[in-house]
């Protein structure tokens, strides 16, 4: 097993990647940590992983929240004495709106979730990494974090942050051997795309603007989550891996 015996958490654990990351870590013996803001959701995710006979539980926790997540990582702390793996992956999208359309206070909670809620992720994980052998960090970023796309100001944004961020913790705690990655999945077939699939014209373009010409699928982003997190990863920090059937080169 990949990841046996390691201790593992995933934000936006309660569904698509989240769910299929969290999934597939404990498939491979991870002991892992689901957390997301919907707890209905997040325990079904758990009751899965207990199904397939791996080991789980749920914490909730609000991911712009910093006594949240202080709160997360102490608990999965006290209940294993280790912090192995930290998927921050939890976010959301905005309107299909202008910048100056845009309220400002939906630009600030996407902004918080998506970009300050992997800060704080980091934040309050490597301390407790620091106390052990190091770890592996992983952060979701996004095709739209690289290229431009209209009405998508703040989760660009959001997602362009991410990138640098992750470049920025990688350098800060190489020497505790603790590997920050980023991942920037393209169009995957989540939840956090059904607004799209309303536009009837805009989807079938969308769904089909890569190399592959079809969607991906959230287990197909897990399973390269599972590599960064595991030892065969272990020379690989400060990079983000697309995960976008050729998108961006299309």
């Amino acid at each position: 097993m990949r990841v046996k015996n390691k201790v593992a958490i995933v934000t936006g654990g309660s569904s698509g990647i989240g769910r299929s990351a969290a999934l597939r870590l404990a498939e491979e013996g991870a002991k892992v940590i689901v957390s997301d803001v919907n707890e209905q959701a997040g325990e079904e995710t758990v009751s899965a992983i207990h199904k397939n006979g791996g080991e789980a539980s749920f914490i909730k926790a609000d991911v712009s929240n910093e006594e949240e997540i202080k709160r997360l990582m102490n608990s999965t702390f006290k209940q294993y004495g280790s912090i192995d793996i930290v998927f921050n992956n939890a976010g959301v999208g905005n309107q299909q709106l202008k910048i100056t359309e845009l309220e400002t206070e939906e630009w600030d909670k996407v902004v918080n979730i998506n970009l300050k809620g992997v800060y704080l992720g980091m934040k309050h994980a490597i301390p407790y990494m620091e106390k052990g052998n190091g770890g592996s960090i992983i952060n979701t970023s996004s095709v739209l974090g690289i290229k431009g796309m209209k009405f998508q100001g703040p989760y660009n944004a959001a997602k362009g942050g991410v990138i640098t961020l992750t470049k920025n913790a990688a350098l800060e705690f190489g020497k505790k051997n603790i590997r920050v990655n980023a991942i920037a999945p393209g169009v995957i077939d989540t939840p956090i795309i059904n607004d799209w699939r309303e536009d009837e014209w805009k989807w079938g373009i969308i769904s089909k603007a890569n190399a592959l010409r079809r969607l991906g699928k959230p287990e197909e982003v897990a399973n390269v989550v599972l590599f960064l997190a595991s030892d065969e990863a272990s020379f690989v920090t400060g990079s983000t891996v697309m995960v976008d059937g050729g998108g961006l080169t299309f």
